[in-house]
């Protein structure tokens, strides 16, 4: 990289990641922000609310939907290796303003799902504590404490080099899926062998919606699907810290998809099988507060759902760390763009994006307290409240993604591509708009749910504004994009 005549290389050098991730480590910021155990357990009853037993089917769904999504990362990291994500890809495509909108947008989504997965530890931690008798009685203040502290942890580790980290997130969450995999098969042998409580059995019915349920009500249930496989795209945002980002993030990023899919689908239908199918079974499904811990306990034994709960902890706070390092990488890509003698802008001896990292928690705790103090939110508010406000964020940064990569590909023909798969992201658009529409119509007119939308849509709202009214900032943020095109360009001919 050439350095400009008014920094020095040592500049330049404060404002570059490090490489040395390998595909496997990519994943694993993936994986870890999806967080597979945690939300197998506390995702798939907000669907059942909704479809009752067809809570597998409207997974597959999701499955689907992710799966086209995923083409449209693919195909944007075979060509850009940046750790902007869809900064760089919105952005470069569909010019700066698009960007920073997409930017800042997901950017909001991983500091909301920092906070999602910071409340989740404090659930699942003070409930193993209480469970265990280490810690009864608890104060309404207890999964505070326990978020709080996981906060701290996930800070502390982020700032560690990415390889470190990400070893670490690949590992915990890796050792939790498999326990939860493996309570699976024990409950599907009781279940073909017909010795399983309350005479569950195997039943492909989970895929069929039940009478009385209008099939449309499937669309609603695929939010909370693709709020279980949010974050699937997070290694686009190690693009500038891989070994070979244009092999293996498209790899991580796919992979994990595909993963997604199974998983959750699987799971789900052995947990809609393992409760009952009928109105008692759903109702005790939706009722749940730990799917795998619930049938852990009734089909093995009382300390499975001890140690489930504990792992979906653990898998809490490893997300809150993805999350924290997904949100600071595209803070840092950002201001490295409008503003590179910002301390956000740089790195720390080891590479890591520290003072972002720091900023990022800063705001998680911040946003936290004011809901606690002034909105008298419990920790499953800020759960549920933060879950909510993210994924509608998420979506809009997903469909800018998705406009860009139609017009890289489909269009500007920068990647040498069939025309004909131009039905994909085509189809991944009419998906997400779909998705969005009916998450916010018909509006809601009580309760919290009328605040979320107007924070989600009043942040993007505002990042366009202030783009828009600052030109010296669009055209500062379209240098360093023209730039990461050219390098892209230049990799692939």
């Amino acid at each position: 990289m050439t350095v400009p005549s008014n920094e020095t290389t040592s500049d330049a050098e404060r404002r570059r990641l490090r490489r040395g991730l390998s595909v496997w480590q990519a994943v694993g910021i993936s994986v870890a922000l999806m967080a597979p155990s945690m939300a197998i357990n506390i995702n798939p009853q907000g669907t059942a609310g909704l479809v009752g037993r067809a809570t597998p089917l409207a997974f597959l769904l999701a499955a689907i939907a992710v799966l086209l999504i995923a083409y449209v990362f693919v195909r944007l990291c075979q060509y850009y290796r940046h750790a902007g994500s869809v900064y760089a890809f919105a952005g470069a495509t569909l010019g700066a303003r698009a960007g920073a909108v997409a930017g800042l947008g997901l950017m909001a989504t991983y500091m909301f799902y920092g906070m999602v997965t910071a409340s989740a530890a404090g659930i699942f931690g003070s409930a193993f504590l209480d469970q265990i008798g280490l810690w009864t009685d608890q104060p309404s203040w207890a999964g505070y404490a326990i978020a709080g502290l996981a906060l701290v942890l996930a800070y502390i580790s982020s700032v560690l080099p990415a390889r470190r980290a990400t070893t670490t997130l690949l590992t915990i969450e890796g050792i939790t899926v498999a326990l939860i995999v493996i309570i699976a098969a024990i409950v599907l042998v009781r279940m073909l062998a017909g010795n399983a409580p309350g005479d569950a059995s195997v039943t492909l019915d989970v895929f069929k919606v039940a009478s009385g349920t209008d099939s449309s009500t499937l669309f609603l249930g695929i939010v909370f699907g693709l709020l279980s496989f949010a974050g699937f795209e997070a290694a686009a945002t190690l693009g500038e810290e891989a070994n070979q980002p244009q092999r293996d993030i498209p790899r991580a990023i796919l992979g994990t998809a595909i993963f997604g899919g199974l998983y959750f689908v699987v799971i789900t239908a052995i947990e809609m099988m393992a409760f009952g199918t009928d109105e008692a079974g759903v109702a005790a499904f939706t009722g749940s507060s730990a799917l795998m811990g619930d049938i852990g306990t009734s089909y093995i034994g009382a300390w499975v759902g001890d140690i489930v709960t504990l792992g979906a902890a653990i898998s809490a706070f490893a997300c809150c760390l993805a999350c924290i390092v997904g949100a600071a990488r595209l803070l840092f890509a950002l201001t490295r763009d409008f503003a590179p003698d910002n301390p956000i802008a740089g790195t720390a001896a080891n590479g890591s994006p520290a003072v972002a990292s720091g900023s990022i928690a800063a705001l998680i705790a911040v946003i936290a307290a004011v809901w606690a103090l002034f909105f008298d939110a419990k920790i499953e508010d800020t759960f549920l409240w933060s879950a909510t406000i993210g994924t509608l964020i998420l979506i809009v940064a997903y469909v800018l993604a998705t406009l860009g990569c139609i017009k890289l590909v489909f269009i500007d023909r920068k990647l040498d591509v069939p025309q004909w798969q131009v039905v994909i992201p085509v189809a991944a658009l009419l998906m997400l708009l779909y998705t969005l529409y009916r998450n916010v119509f018909p509006y809601p007119t009580e309760g919290p749910a009328r605040f979320f939308p107007v924070v989600a849509f009043g942040w993007l709202l505002l990042v366009a504004v202030v783009v828009i009214l600052s030109p010296g900032l669009a055209r500062r943020l379209t240098a360093g994009l023209v730039a990461a095109d050219e390098r892209s360009d230049d990799a692939t001919h």
